[in-house]
């Protein structure tokens, strides 16, 4: 029973955090997950690695031996062996330990870009993903409101339509007579098509039924609203049906950008408010300027480039080397008398003659370059960040001048549109304008939510620039 409910528990307590999932955990899914940081982590893993190998050259040891001993005067010596160490120009193993450590940090930084641009795309996507279904949900709550204008069109058809008999329902007194050409032109001079024209009726209501062949009275200016409401419903469906298609690639980029199943289930947040920003705008560029790791990435090569020139320039001396050889003897027979048989030892010293310059120049000229090239691309990414930062910035603004903007154009067509609601019903005319302000309504709720989306993918941009939150 304990155990019961304890997995009921679990349960819930999973549950729970599936559905509080926000957009900060699948950043930190997105971090732990996804394959190509996992390959730029190793990559940085493997340039840490290479700080460790600078060391001395491995010792050298020789060993020769004689199929027939050689007679010499201290004996007959059995083989010759040598060992030998050889020892770099001073400075030269702590100067290649920094150079491995600035090209490993120069990798660090890669990592870092990297990883900023995946929460970024994470972010982005996500972002698209909240506009669509904002999209969806705005655009059905559109659909119920033409839907209740139709019904309201077709109670007014109805009411203005004539019996069999002839006559208008709306005015059961004149049933017993038949309509003519002039009374159906005088019982339709009220009644008004979508644009305010008036409409006749046909002559051929003079036959008494008044039905077209269908079986269907003359639909006359009510059932041209009917009609017209129908157009704009089939319109609205149909770019409902192209919403939710434009969902699914979406969802698949968001959950393979989280290395998890295409269909994984994705929360989004209920609304999103308009964001703000803190920082004045030139503070945001200091912090980008301050903060990229591409910028950092490149004052690490130069660092590294520095120290390669360091490194050729001791590559240019003298290493020196230290070792020890061993001759062992055996005694020979002389004059029948043993004669030496004893081992020898002798120390060694040796240098190398660094005397070919050209190449150890060439190899400084080199580094030189290299430094000046990482210079250059430094300048020219950060004009390219701060041309980035002032689109950002630059749609930023924009984005909050227009969400203001439709904010206060939504309210007044809202108002527009229930005076106009209220007219049609009481008096049945103006219902173009009906249809044309619950449209601009719906146009002006849309481009409140892209909007919205583009304030947040701003924000994103300047985030992933700067490296840091805003």
């Amino acid at each position: 029973m304990k155990k019961k409910a304890l997995i009921l528990l679990v349960s819930i307590i999973l549950s729970f955090s599936i559905k509080a999932q926000t957009l900060d955990d699948y950043l930190v899914i997105a971090a732990e997950n996804n394959p190509g940081l996992k390959a730029a982590y190793a990559q940085y893993l493997a340039a840490l690695e290479r700080s460790k190998q600078p060391g001395l050259p491995d010792p050298q040891l020789q060993v020769g031996f004689f199929f027939k001993p050689m007679e010499r005067f201290m004996g007959n010596q059995q083989a010759d062996i040598q060992l030998m160490q050889m020892f770099p120009w001073f400075g030269m193993l702590s100067t290649q330990k920094d150079e491995a450590n600035k090209m490993a940090l120069s990798q660090y930084q890669l990592f870092l870009d990297e990883e900023n641009q995946l929460l970024f795309q994470v972010k982005s996507t996500w972002y698209e993903l909240f506009r669509l279904n904002e999209e969806i949900r705005i655009s059905i709550e559109n659909l119920k409101y033409l839907e209740k204008y139709e019904r309201l069109a077709l109670i007014k058809f109805q009411a203005a339509t004539p019996n069999p008999s002839g006559s208008f329902s709306s005015n059961p007194g004149n049933s017993s007579s038949k309509p003519s050409q002039a009374g159906n032109s005088t019982g339709n001079a009220g009644m008004n098509s979508m644009g305010g024209k008036s409409t006749q009726s046909s002559a051929a209501n003079s036959t008494g039924g008044g039905m077209t062949s269908g079986g269907m009275s003359n639909p006359g200016p009510g059932m041209s609203d009917v009609l017209q409401i129908r157009i704009e419903k089939n319109e609205l469906e149909n770019n409902i049906t192209q919403l939710k298609a434009n969902l699914e690639p979406l969802k698949i980029k968001f959950n393979q950008l989280l290395n998890r199943e295409i269909q994984e289930e994705i929360k989004l947040a209920v609304v999103m408010e308009p964001a703000s920003l803190e920082l004045e705008k030139r503070e945001i560029l200091d912090s980008i300027w301050k903060n990229n790791p591409m910028l950092a990435m490149y004052d690490a090569e130069i660092a590294a480039y520095d120290l390669q020139a360091k490194m050729a320039k001791l590559d240019g001396r003298p290493m020196m080397g230290a070792g020890l050889t061993y001759m062992p003897f055996t005694s020979r027979l002389e004059d029948g008398m043993l004669m030496g048989g004893d081992d020898m030892f002798m120390p060694m010293v040796t240098m190398t003659l660094p005397i070919y310059r050209k190449k150890t120049q060439a190899k400084i000229k080199e580094a030189d370059y290299l430094k000046e090239a990482a210079f250059h691309e430094r300048q020219k990414t950060e004009n390219l960040l701060a041309m980035e930062w002032a689109t950002a910035i630059r749609d930023w603004e924009e984005a909050e001048r227009k969400i203001q903007l439709y904010s206060e154009q939504t309210e007044l067509v809202n108002q527009n549109l229930n005076l106009l609601v209220t007219a049609y019903s009481s008096s049945g005319q103006e219902f173009e304008e009906v249809l044309r302000a619950q449209q601009r309504l719906l146009d002006y709720q849309l481009r409140r939510i892209n909007s919205i989306n583009q304030q947040y993918q701003s924000l994103a941009m300047l985030e992933m620039l700067a490296s840091s939150k805003f």
